[in-house]
């Protein structure tokens, strides 16, 4: 593993903190053992001439590269089941009654490698069943990785992440796949999620204001200040009425924030 002095580590914290908002100040063991053969498989022999690269390029690809070795993208279909069962039997229903145009507005922030939009569109696909038509229910499903959207639009998944999914789904909502072991999400649902790369650091400015927003196990990532300013980017963002949804492992402050608490790591503007 290549040494990472403290000068090099502030460099790299400095500018992935303020191009990305990603928070790696205790992080100088992770980076120096996720990054070392990166290094040296681009043919730096230290931090140094890696850093300066990185600083000086900027190179969109390299850029990537190194933010995925130091971000976790785990997830998998079902994670945190009480935020789906609460938007099937209270966000939907209030959805359906004050939606006069039928049009929804929904995002997943932050969508790694796709369960969670795609989780969202088959509970949508379940609720609305028949009058599906009748209703604009895609999903906006965004992330900093081209290469997660990339695996993300290709949905195809190992059996095992499907393991939570209610029972039937995965014959209605998946075909197996060429590859052993292995499903494809069903073009029904597959074309009711529109992935496209965004950085959460930059001005939210979609067409619409979101009726729900899922932004979840992402601002783990982020500082207070980082955190409470990307919340209130969502909250402009987001219809009187609408909701955010945070991982469970994550919190938001009493004070500094518009949102109201309705359920564990579930807000209400």
């Amino acid at each position: 593993m290549l040494s990472l002095s403290e000068r090099d580590f502030q460099r790299l914290v400095n500018f992935v903190k303020t191009n990305y908002g990603i928070n790696l100040e205790h992080k100088q063991q992770l980076i120096a053992g996720r990054l070392s053969n990166v290094i040296t498989s681009m043919g730096y022999n230290t931090f140094s001439e890696y850093i300066d690269h990185i600083l000086s390029r900027k190179n969109p690809e390299d850029i990537e590269i190194m933010l995925n070795k130091l971000t976790t993208n785990y997830t998998y279909f079902m994670r945190e089941e009480a935020h789906f069962d609460y938007f099937r039997t209270t966000v939907l229903p209030w959805l359906e009654q004050t939606k006069k145009n039928r049009v929804l507005s929904i995002w997943s922030a932050g969508c790694s490698s796709g369960q969670e939009p795609y989780t969202l569109s088959m509970i949508l696909k379940d609720y609305f069943s028949s009058k599906t038509g009748m209703w604009d229910t895609r999903v906006l499903a965004t992330d900093i990785s081209q290469n997660v959207l990339d695996t993300a639009a290709a949905a195809e998944y190992e059996e095992e992440s499907l393991r939570n999914l209610p029972a039937g789904w995965k014959g209605k909502y998946f075909r197996k796949s060429s590859k052993p072991g292995f499903y494809t999400v069903a073009d029904c649902i597959k074309s009711n999620v529109i992935f496209r790369r965004f950085n959460l650091m930059e001005p939210i400015r979609f067409k619409l204001q979101f009726d729900v927003i899922f932004c979840r196990n992402v601002m783990i990532y982020f500082d207070q200040p980082t955190k409470e300013a990307l919340v209130k980017r969502f909250y402009d963002s987001t219809v009187p009425g609408g909701y955010l949804f945070i991982g469970h492992s994550e919190s938001l402050p009493k004070s500094n924030i518009d949102y109201k608490y309705v359920i564990p790591a579930a807000y209400r503007k």
